[in-house]
């Protein structure tokens, strides 16, 4: 027996199948869309690592450019 694919709404199951084209329309939108999310939060991730890496190497060459004046 295979088992029938269900999607929960507002707590009540409904089985995928019996649904509306409309109903199932959204839920390819939903999982589209949170996707994108998904993939938003990725680039996002990496976007900020990205930025963090910039930022304390600026502040690293004013530590240097300190070191050199103290040490001259």
């Amino acid at each position: 027996m295979t088992e029938k694919e269900k999607i929960v709404v507002d707590d009540v199951e409904h089985i995928i199948k019996d649904l509306t084209q409309e109903q199932k329309y959204m839920i390819a939108q939903i999982k589209d869309l949170q996707n994108k999310v998904s993939q938003a939060r990725f680039v996002l991730d990496q976007t900020q690592a990205a930025l963090n890496v910039f930022t304390n190497s600026l502040s690293q060459t004013f530590k240097k450019e300190e070191e050199k004046k103290d040490g001259s």
